[in-house]
């Protein structure tokens, strides 16, 4: 091969090699081109989720008024009683001390009594006579009395150790009968079981606990973020875990005034009345969330937050708008209302501009956020 040839060869390579480059940086300018979405007009609604139960409103525990063992269990979980419907009946085991104690007091007031009518019947016939003035008559009439009155009480007191009861007072105090009308949530006691009477010092056993299924009420938490946007009398919508597909209309009607930590969080107990559908049977203790709207807003500008930035240097949000063939200006953002999707803007942007959609992060993205 010539000299001449080799030159001409030579010069063939190094523009090849010149076009190859030139292809591959308009190709890599190509990558970097950028989608653009423009800001629109759109409803935001900010919600938050209150995790919690249902549980009815009137609720009450029955309790025995007498200590004993329980002699027969009448009812069953899940019935349905009314008022003075009886639940159970209660045997008494008397203490043998009290017992002892009561039948020697009934004993000595007998003595006393005794007495009693052999001093009435000796002065009634002296009176009778004339022989005692009707002062002295009437002071040992009086004795008389009271000694007659003090063995009736006394053994009152006997029959109520020894049975529960005295005379009539045998339905108040042996039979368990319901306080309201309702359905019978638990029976936690079984017959043969021993029960203590409610006193000052022992909350008593519960035998039964009755509730009105008719009225249910959502019992949940909130964040202290939260809670100072919701207002009583608030809307709200409650789903039940159990029942899928169905969400139940509540009205909040409690907002706890003090909250507690939970998790390191504070959470503030909240209250609201639910809104039953005949035709579903809702359950006490039925695990329940509640959704919450805290703020609303309709026709606002705004766009997708995947668009935005944050200065790493003080956190101010911002987007790259478009204005010019590739080439985008940085645009500093005021932000409102958000659902985690689309956020409000307040400032910053109008319709029309076009947003850089930011598909990956390039060494002059990374400049331009630090500066």
């Amino acid at each position: 091969m010539s000299k001449r040839s080799k030159i001409i060869l030579g010069s063939i390579v190094v523009l090849f090699a010149i076009a190859l480059i030139w292809f591959g940086k308009k190709n890599k300018k190509n990558i970097l081109q950028f989608e653009t979405e423009t800001p629109f007009k759109t409803s935001i609604t900010k919600k938050t989720v209150a995790t919690g139960k249902v549980t009815p409103l009137e609720e009450i525990e029955i309790k025995p008024q007498i200590t004993g063992i329980i002699d027969r269990i009448l009812l069953s979980e899940g019935d349905k009683v009314k008022k003075g419907d009886l639940i159970a009946t209660v045997r008494v085991v008397p203490n043998e001390q009290s017992l002892i104690s009561a039948k020697g007091r009934v004993n000595n007031i007998k003595l006393r009594l005794d007495n009693a009518i052999l001093s009435f019947n000796r002065n009634k016939k002296l009176f009778d006579k004339g022989v005692i003035a009707q002062s002295a008559y009437e002071t040992i009439e009086l004795t008389y009395n009271q000694a007659k009155q003090d063995l009736k009480n006394a053994q009152n007191d006997y029959q109520i150790i020894k049975k529960g009861f005295s005379g009539s007072g045998a339905s108040a105090n042996t039979n368990i009968i319901a306080q309201m009308s309702g359905t019978i949530l638990e029976i936690p006691v079984k017959e043969g079981d021993q029960v203590i009477q409610s006193n000052n010092f022992n909350a008593g056993t519960t035998i039964a606990s009755i509730a009105d299924m008719s009225k249910m009420i959502f019992e949940g938490k909130v964040d202290e973020s939260e809670v100072g946007k919701l207002t009583n009398g608030a809307m709200i919508k409650v789903s039940i875990g159990a029942i899928e597909g169905v969400k139940f209309p509540a009205k909040l009607n409690f907002i706890a005034p003090k909250g507690t930590e939970e998790g390191g969080a504070v959470q503030f107990k909240i209250k609201a009345d639910v809104t039953l559908d005949n035709n579903i049977f809702i359950r006490a203790g039925y695990s329940a969330n509640a959704d919450i709207i805290l703020e609303e807003k309709d026709s606002i500008l705004a766009i997708k937050e995947a668009l935005l930035r944050f200065d790493r240097k003080t956190e101010t949000p911002y987007v790259e708008v478009r204005i010019g063939e590739s080439v985008f200006e940085k645009r500093t953002l005021k932000l409102g209302t958000s659902d985690n999707v689309n956020v409000e803007i307040l400032e910053g942007v109008v319709e029309g501009d076009e947003i850089k959609v930011w598909n990956k992060v390039s060494k002059k993205d990374d400049e331009n956020e630090n500066e």
